[in-house]
């Protein structure tokens, strides 16, 4: 049988599509990468992104042009992108961010006109639906993890369309797999059930500010350092996943182990009890949902349910200073990506937006909020007197074409 056939049985049954199991999202990403995408291709994709995603695309050969994103949500504004972009890109890379969807529905329909492939990023959004219909079955392919959702420290899935296709991708996969080590399965296992005492023992504050003075934090600051010099010469090498694994490793070095029974069984056990899990986070969206801080793009969503978010966006002013102090409530809150890519790692490694505006507000302001901790963030927000963030109003002057004719472009 394939290697973890049953997990990828479990998906199946979940999304209605053929699955290959992989130990990472990130590794099905790439995956999807390589086969869909030709080395020196472009793929579009929102600068509100996780950095470990910038570096996967790399990875593959392609070369990242960053989109125009609502300003709402940080996904791609489909309507804002130039034509002359639309035109000169391979294929598309959603986001779903925090789980709410990218425009899949249009997207798929751009995607068809010009012959490319639409690329699914459903890290966080294995329960959005947009229209009834399931994330990771809009487009040709989909990446989904377990970890964000299981609270696992391993696993995810490349959903495809047809069983030809999952059947290349596994002898792929297994090329790219590194062998199991008992050692990093015992990790993998017992990392999650430590994280869960450490929160019920409400040890959060002192095992962070801990680790933080020892410096055992891979991340100084919200983005990785990018080492531009050695970034530059590992682009010489790819489509190489091996050169760029200092960067695809980050949080998360067990990104292509090949896990063991016991890891792949603790999975098996979680994936069982996904749907409760789910329910909790609809409730806890529920409550977010209804605060001050939340963006209209979820209340606007909430009015058919409230969606099962990984996280829930919500914008606040002086974001980072409250990062700190919620700590001291015992809330540690992941999953920023500020500065946006294009500012992050520059024109030399990506193609820059051509409205980067709404990218740096929302990447600024956005505070990723927990669900299943959404009456403590609540309640810490309130003592913390925090003000929700509107974005500023812009206006395009109209030229007065009577007295002064329009400077050409370029001038």
């Amino acid at each position: 049988m394939p290697y973890g056939s049953r997990l990828a049985a479990m998906m199946t049954r979940r999304i209605g599509r053929e699955c290959v199991y992989t130990p990472s999202a990130r590794l099905a990403l790439y995956l999807a990468l390589r086969r869909w995408c030709r080395p020196g291709g472009r793929v579009l994709m929102s600068p509100v992104n996780d950095d470990v995603i910038l570096f996967v695309v790399l990875a593959a050969g392609l070369r990242p042009v960053q989109a125009p994103v609502s300003r709402w949500d940080g996904n791609i504004d489909p309507a804002a992108v130039p034509e002359s972009t639309w035109r000169n890109v391979d294929a598309v890379l959603t986001t779903n961010l925090y789980g709410l969807p990218d425009r899949v529905v249009e997207l798929r329909r751009r995607c068809d006109q010009l012959g490319i492939p639409l690329i699914e990023d459903a890290a966080h959004a294995i329960g959005t639906h947009v229209d009834g219909q399931p994330i990771g079955t809009f487009g040709t392919a989909a990446a989904f993890s377990l970890s964000k959702h299981v609270a696992a420290k391993a696993g995810g899935f490349l959903v495809v369309e047809d069983a030809r296709t999952r059947r290349e991708l596994e002898l792929l996969r297994d090329d790219l797999l590194t062998p199991r080590r008992l050692r990093e399965d015992l990790t993998t296992t017992l990392r999650p059930l430590a994280r869960s005492a450490v929160r019920t023992l409400h040890l959060v504050r002192p095992v962070w500010r801990t680790m933080q003075r020892l410096n055992l934090l891979e991340r100084d600051e919200f983005r990785m350092a990018l080492h531009a010099p050695r970034l530059a010469g590992s682009a010489r090498r790819a489509p190489s996943l091996t050169a760029y694994e200092p960067w695809v490793r980050v949080d998360l070095h067990g990104f292509r182990s090949r896990h063991g029974a016991l890891v792949r069984g603790q999975l098996e056990l979680r994936m069982a009890r996904l749907d409760g899990d789910l329910a909790r986070r609809r409730a806890g969206v529920s409550v977010l949902s209804g605060t001050t801080w939340a963006t209209p793009a979820l209340r606007e969503r909430v009015g058919e349910g409230p969606p099962s978010l990984f996280r829930v966006p919500l914008l606040v002013h002086d974001r980072d200073a409250l990062l700190e102090r919620l700590v001291n409530h015992g809330v540690v809150a992941g999953y920023v990506y500020d500065p946006p890519l294009d500012d992050y790692a520059g024109a030399e490694f990506v193609e820059p937006s051509p409205d980067p505006s709404a990218a740096r507000w929302f990447a600024a302001h956005t505070l990723p909020a927990d669900p299943l901790l959404a009456r403590r963030i609540t309640d810490a927000l309130t003592k913390e007197r925090a003000t929700p963030a509107h974005p500023p109003l812009t206006t395009t002057p109209v030229a007065d074409t009577t007295t002064t004719p329009p400077t050409p472009l370029g001038h």
